[in-house]
């Protein structure tokens, strides 16, 4: 057995081990930390595997991106999640089996790992190889595809990564109403009680004015003395 099979049933079984502690665990920032981890376990494995671009994308994606977008919503929720009834766990239980039996059943269609005769290794695989250094004069072949055969589609991936983020920072509360939430862990208050108040920046005297024609917008109400007056009338 060759060292890179070793190494790759060693990947494969701290996967098992991490995902296993992460449906077992209950704190939220330890089972974030370790999806992290898992991230990177994968990415590792990827490089192994030679898939050079699918490791860099998951250890930014999964490893980088993720995981700051999940310790920010971990804001908005409790320290633990409440243990799940047993009745509600048959349902993904049975989702997971039937999808690892489907992947199971379409293992031996894939080629054989290193076949030099698969689809990978042949037809247009030569030509991106033959070829790349002079058209695109870039002599890592994996970036060439990505940024110029490719673009396209790295372009669509990295839109659907922005439109998650933005999606998520939308449901975090940065759409205009910031900081209107309340974070309250465990029963314990970690915001302010209330967000600052917007002030409007007066316009400089050089400024062009608002025609007459568009509506003016209605005057804030007068601010309240914020300092209390006292018996002799200082404030």
């Amino acid at each position: 057995m060759s060292s890179t099979i070793i190494l790759d049933i060693g990947f494969m079984a701290m996967l098992v081990v991490v995902a296993f502690a992460i449906v077992r665990l209950r704190s939220l920032f330890a089972i974030v930390m370790l999806q992290g981890v898992y991230s990177l376990v994968c990415a590792a494995w990827f490089v192994s595997l030679d898939a050079v671009d699918v490791a860099f994308t998951e250890a930014a994606v999964g490893a980088g991106v993720s995981t700051v977008l999940m310790l920010a919503a971990m804001l908005l929720a409790d320290r633990e999640s409440r243990p799940v009834p047993m009745g509600r766990q048959i349902g993904p239980l049975l989702i997971c089996v039937f999808a690892a039996f489907a992947m199971f059943y379409a293992l031996p269609d894939m080629a054989t790992y290193g076949d030099p005769y698969s689809p990978a290794n042949t037809y247009v695989g030569h030509d991106y190889v033959d070829r790349t250094y002079e058209e695109i004069h870039i002599p890592n072949v994996v970036t060439a595809v990505l940024g110029s055969y490719r673009g396209y589609d790295t372009f669509g991936e990295a839109v659907v990564i922005f439109a998650a983020g933005l999606g998520v920072l939308l449901l975090l509360g940065l759409n205009g109403n910031a900081g209107k939430w309340r974070a309250n862990p465990e029963g314990v208050r970690i915001s302010g009680q209330a967000a600052p108040a917007a002030r409007k920046r007066p316009l400089p005297a050089d400024a062009p004015q608002p025609s007459p024609s568009e509506p003016e917008e209605p005057k804030s109400k007068s601010k309240k003395s914020t300092g209390k007056t006292t018996k002799g009338g200082s404030s």
